[in-house]
């Protein structure tokens, strides 16, 4: 009998391939041959989308996660025990605790009775007992307690948040090694039952759950302090113990650093949110009944000098007396930072060597005023900003020696990782998916961390990125697990799971929660029970197989980090001539116009200024400089001669990430297309998604040929020649304009899509509709027109 229960497909239970040779190491390929669907169009489907997929507007999402109930109806009616499985009667069992349990466990038994009435349509009581001594006694319950009082029982639990679950017919026991032990405890008994789709477990199943990690943290997706308990719930049910909260900005609201400094850094500082002490006080107080910790910023500029140093314990102090129960503080170089904010890059030596001793001694600091309050209390110093190139590896190590041994370092796990496309060499530029990782310096940092004997925490992306920062979530499931591995195999310790991408509940966030414990039951057959579930029995192969060609699809995008192509390509324009200004601009003023717009006016481009201008490809219209080219070379790193051109590789590799996307949702469409009508609306969603991962790969494409094509036209004499150029800009358009209304349609049925809290939308139905305006002038106008002019 399999872990999760149930007797699984065939495609589950086959044996498992790494290939190898001509075919991605990581790919994993189950025994049977890949199934052929009948082919759904791209219009049958939208027709679909509009069917079963109601109107959304902005920020309808965020109301349901805000307000809707953690559990729904989840039962399916046709699923019936098999032969040694238990089934939860629909009453008659009850919930045993210890009457003196704390918030924690009391509000996990709570989950747990609230699960099985809502989703199982099972009603059982909650029974609190002042002792539990005879537990293996007590039938027809689940006992939920601990070590200290569950006597006999979890005796190979080892550390906090493990747990043990054992079935016998007539009960179910969950004891952790402490109170998150048992709460998470109960959490998977509520994941094994929704994989299994009714309350039925293994008769015989008895699993000892060790936690990988001391530590999982997010931010929210919602937004900056948007954690409403519905939220912290589902953080809860994935797994999670811990959130980054008040980014930017310190807890107790001091404000010094971002009200005196004229810095560059300060500066920025200076336009971020005040926080209000008594938000954060609610919010640990709100988060320490799910079990989650909180961890928060110390924003300081250190000088260096007594006055200084001064400054910053007295900051630490009136912080940590403020809030004792904050567990930790994440020193980011963005906001605690020595004299001078930057990456360091092309700096000296001896520079960067004085500038990370000081900034180490700044670290000290905290960990002295925090661990004279208390030792327990984490210091986290991460150094994000110093040059992650992998040549750099040998500095990074620098900072970790300098750093006082009662800190824990917090490392950027892949950005900087280096690349090869055909010969050329590049490097991730942020947080990115295409490599697994860890990076060249990060694996220097962790190894000479263990040489101190310190624990090592990593912000490492594992369901959504700043690669496609602006979908929820990336469904490439195989490219995450070689992730999960590869942090399970260098042994860290803790992560911070998200940066401003956050969290929000959904299937990578429930595979991630599997593979945090010991004895998680086998990837394909995890992906197999999630595929039957929301795809139907008998899905399963076409989904895995998607599956497998999107995780292909992803290790081929050379786009690495919040680029326009991988976050607003599907809302970016394809520019032909310049086009009027859309904002106020003070080009003929004594205001300074470069200031105003890209300081004070948030970094727009009065062209396009429905985003920041970072998420913006605008053409250089002197015709000087080919802008293409130019963000092919930053989006990868690649550094290469003037002569020598990357673009064309980076559309190469775009678009055969495109193909294994479309290969892949062939698949995927066809599955949600046969799907029973009562998992219709779940399936068709989960399409959308993967079709606007695959409309980004598409548009950063015609986007960036677009341009060069335009420049070539520029520079052609020929009139024949150039007839050829407009012939192909034409096809450009033509595609990209059929591509923005699909766009615009999935943007309507799913208000996620485009939002990224660091600038809110990137792209909203709006902007996509501006879009097509721009696009069928210069279908309709500007190229006729060129063309008259011969």
């Amino acid at each position: 009998m399999s872990n999760l229960g149930r007797t699984p497909h065939p495609i589950v239970s086959a044996f498992v391939l790494a290939l190898v040779g001509a075919l991605s190491p990581l790919s994993y390929l189950v025994c049977l041959a890949e199934p052929a669907p009948e082919d759904v169009t791209t219009e049958a489907f939208a027709r679909e989308v509009e069917r079963v997929l109601p109107l959304e507007k902005p920020y309808d999402y965020h109301k349901r996660l805000s307000s809707s109930p953690v559990h729904t109806a989840r039962r399916n009616p046709v699923i019936v025990p098999q032969a040694g499985e238990v089934v939860l009667p629909v009453s008659g069992w009850r919930i045993v605790s210890h009457a003196q349990s704390t918030a924690v466990l009391k509000n996990a038994i709570a989950d747990f009775q609230d699960y099985l009435n809502t989703s199982m349509g099972v009603r059982v009581e909650i029974e609190n007992r002042d002792a539990l001594q005879d537990w293996e006694s007590l039938s027809q319950c689940v006992v939920a307690g601990t070590l200290e009082n569950l006597p006999g029982c979890g005796i190979d639990l080892k550390g906090p948040k493990d747990y043990e679950i054992v079935v016998t017919p007539d009960r179910v026991t969950v004891c952790g090694y402490d109170e998150r032990g048992a709460m998470f405890g109960l959490y998977n008994l509520e994941a094994r039952m929704n994989l299994r789709e009714a309350p039925i477990l293994p008769g015989d199943l008895k699993t000892v759950r060790h936690s990988l990690y001391d530590t999982r943290m997010v931010h929210s997706w919602m937004g900056w302090m948007e954690w409403p308990d519905a939220l912290l719930a589902h953080l809860a049910h994935d797994g999670f113990d811990g959130i980054f909260a008040s980014c930017y900005a310190n807890p107790n609201g001091d404000r010094a650093t971002a009200e005196s400094s004229t810095e560059f850094m300060a500066r920025l500082l200076f336009m971020m949110r005040h926080q209000d002490p008594a938000r954060i006080r609610d919010l640990i107080d709100r988060a320490s009944r799910f079990g989650i910790k909180v961890y928060a910023p110390i924003i300081h500029q250190y000088m260096g000098t007594p006055e200084s140093e001064a400054q910053l314990r007295s900051l630490v102090q009136d912080v940590v007396r403020t809030f004792p129960d904050i567990q930790g503080y994440i020193l980011l170089t963005e906001g605690f930072w020595y004299k001078q904010w930057g990456g360091a890059h092309g700096a000296s030596a001896e520079y960067v060597q004085d500038w990370a001793r000081n900034w180490c001694r700044a670290v000290a600091i905290v960990a002295e005023e925090c661990h004279r309050v208390n030792p327990a209390i984490e210091i986290l110093p991460w150094e994000y900003n110093i040059d992650f190139r992998p040549q750099n590896a040998e500095m990074k190590r620098y900072f970790i020696q300098q750093l006082p041994g009662d800190s824990t370092p917090l490392l950027t796990w892949e950005n900087g990782k280096s690349f090869e496309i055909d010969g050329m060499q590049g490097y991730l530029r942020d947080y990115s998916l295409n490599q697994i990782g860890p990076a060249e310096v990060t694996d220097a940092q962790i190894a000479e961390a263990r040489l101190r004997n310190m624990k090592v925490y990593c912000k490492a992306d594992t369901f959504a990125s700043w690669q496609y920062g602006t979908i929820p979530y990336l469904p490439f499931p195989y490219q995450w697990y070689e992730r999960y591995k590869a942090l399970e195999k260098y042994g860290v310790n803790g992560t911070l799971e998200s940066w401003s991408s956050g969290y929000t509940p959904n299937f990578m966030t429930e595979l991630r929660a599997w593979t945090c414990w010991s004895d998680a039951p086998p990837l394909q057959e995890l992906l197999g029970a999630i595929a039957t579930r929301d795809f139907g029995s008998g899905k399963e192969d076409m989904v895995l197989a998607a599956w497998d060609h999107f995780s292909r699809a992803i290790r081929l995008v050379p786009d690495t980090g919040p680029n326009m192509g991988t976050n607003n390509a599907i809302g970016n324009p394809l520019f032909f001539q310049e086009p009027p200004l859309r904002t106020t601009t003070f080009t003929h003023s004594w205001t300074d116009h470069e200031k105003w717009m890209g300081y004070l006016g948030g970094q727009l481009n009065p062209y396009w200024p429905f985003t920041v201008t970072r998420m913006v490809f605008f053409p250089d219209f002197t015709n000087q400089t080919n802008n293409a080219e130019l963000y092919a070379r930053g989006a990868t790193g690649v550094v290469v001669d003037p002569q020598t051109k990357v673009l064309p590789v980076f559309l190469k590799y775009l678009r055969q990430a495109s193909d294994e996307m479309e290969a892949g949702l062939k698949l995927y469409r066809a599955a949600a297309m046969e799907s029973p009508e009562s998992k219709r609306q779940h399936a068709v969603r989960e399409v959308v998604v993967a079709e606007q991962l695959q409309r980004m790969m598409q548009s950063d494409a015609a986007i960036l040929e677009f341009e060069d094509l335009r420049l070539q036209l520029a520079a052609e004499p020929d009139s024949q020649k150039a007839g050829a150029l407009l012939d192909r800009m034409e096809i450009i358009l033509r595609e990209e304009i059929s591509r923005t209304e699909l766009s615009l349609l999935a943007a309507t049925r799913d208000s996620r899509l485009g939002f990224q809290f660091e600038q809110d939308y990137v792209y909203t139905p709006y902007s996509l509709r501006e879009k097509l305006e721009v696009l069928r002038e210069t279908l309709d106008k500007q190229l006729p027109a060129r063309r008259e002019d011969g």
